[in-house]
């Protein structure tokens, strides 16, 4: 059934194949601009991308106006104005983010401030706080997961209060994403299978969550297809470009999804988690996410088996009775997290991934708070969140 009223837009420009990377000169000149600013990590420098991206601008005519390749994995609203300054310093007038999450996301807290002329990142946490045009943005991820090339959100940690802030606004879509199967292809198993996963928790979710509309449910559904039948494949042969290719597009299709109809209880554990607990993203996601769907189950169980198509397959769905096909896509989901465990060591519960029990209760104080749960099928209070807390802990 159609929702009474719902909104979709997802204005970025994709470019995803082979060498797709070689048009980044071309579509930079499309924007009007030639001094662009490269934000990245010393990751992607190491893995040895970035000579990829300075191939791109050979014989194009375009100058490279400075490169910031210091991106911490947390990165921060003091990272944000350290790149603000090298960007003013040089003259540069586009901003392109290589990289996973904390790069692109800190890349968006740059166009922030440089855009709305201010050195104070905080001051425009929330949702639509911005007014001014963003400089022109391009993204070329080298993780298959965040989705970040294709959403209207960032999540920045404030280091002054210990926590993960987020900003939402239509201006913050990149203008262009460039999906290339050869800034992919370096990442190592254990990261390959936690952003993949974290792929899989924006899909589930947007999926199931209360802002759900026909159009990020296709997104949804073709971006659990693609990652079920890829990414242990990536995680076993990261050399295998066909399925680095299809977990690039499955992350960009599942950030379309979640970008417009949001995420719940799941990023909620998982922002605060990362936040006190310094626990990256996708493995949080991870560990959560068939929690999550069993929390919300009362609410979603329709929803929850019509994912078990995409998930399990046209046989595994027709094979199960009706009544039991929620609770089969949430086996499945187990039995992901245990492939990956066995691939690659992805932790498949919080005491696994190093979590100190004596956090939960922050972490517990800090998810309650957190916008996503706006969102989230079932309300969720401190105890509750401590008992999925407890419940992850050691499933």
């Amino acid at each position: 059934m159609l929702p009474s009223y719902y909104e979709f837009f997802n204005p970025v420009k994709i470019l995803s194949g082979n060498k797709a990377l070689d048009n980044l000169p071309y579509e930079l000149d499309q924007l009007g601009v030639s001094r662009p600013i490269i934000v990245s990590d010393k990751g992607v420098v190491k893995a040895g991308l970035m000579k990829h991206v300075k191939a791109a601008f050979d014989s194009s005519g375009m100058t490279i106006g400075a490169i910031f390749d210091d991106v911490p994995p947390d990165s921060s609203s003091k990272v944000v104005n350290d790149i603000a300054v090298v960007y003013r310093e040089n003259g540069c007038d586009a901003i392109v983010a290589v990289g996973g999450g904390s790069p692109i996301d800190t890349a968006k807290g740059v166009n922030i401030v440089i855009s709305e002329n201010s050195d104070n990142l905080m001051e425009f946490e929330g949702a639509d706080r911005l007014k001014k045009p963003m400089q022109p943005f391009v993204v070329i991820p080298t993780t298959a997961g965040t989705g970040s090339e294709v959403t209207l959100a960032a999540v920045i940690k404030n280091t002054e209060k210990n926590v993960k802030m987020g900003f939402a606004s239509h201006l913050l879509f990149p203008k262009v994403a460039i999906l290339d199967p050869r800034m992919t292809i370096t990442m190592p198993p254990h990261i390959t299978a936690a952003t993949g996963m974290d792929a899989l928790s924006h899909a589930m979710e947007s999926y199931t969550c209360l802002q759900k509309n026909p159009l990020s449910d296709a997104y949804a559904f073709a971006a659990i297809k693609m990652i079920s039948e890829n990414l242990p494949k990536a995680v076993e042969d990261g050399n295998d470009e066909d399925a680095r290719s299809a977990m690039a597009n499955a992350s960009t299709m599942a950030g379309a999804a979640f970008s417009n109809s949001m995420c719940g209880m799941v990023h909620a554990l998982g922002h605060s988690v990362g936040a006190i607990c310094h626990i990256p993203h996708g493995m949080a996601m991870s560990i959560f996410l068939p929690i999550g769907l069993e929390y919300n189950l009362e609410k979603t169980e329709k929803y929850v088996a019509e994912l078990l198509l995409p998930l399990g397959g046209m046989e595994e769905y027709t094979k199960m009775p009706e009544e039991r096909r929620a609770a089969r896509t949430i086996v499945l989901v187990r039995k992901l997290q245990q492939n990956l465990y066995d691939l690659c060591g992805l932790p498949r519960n919080l005491k696994e991934a190093g979590v100190p029990r004596n956090k939960l209760e922050s972490i517990a104080q800090a998810a309650i708070n957190d916008g996503t749960l706006t969102f989230n099928p079932l309300e969720m209070d401190e105890k509750d969140a401590m008992n999925v807390l407890n419940e992850a802990y050691t499933w």
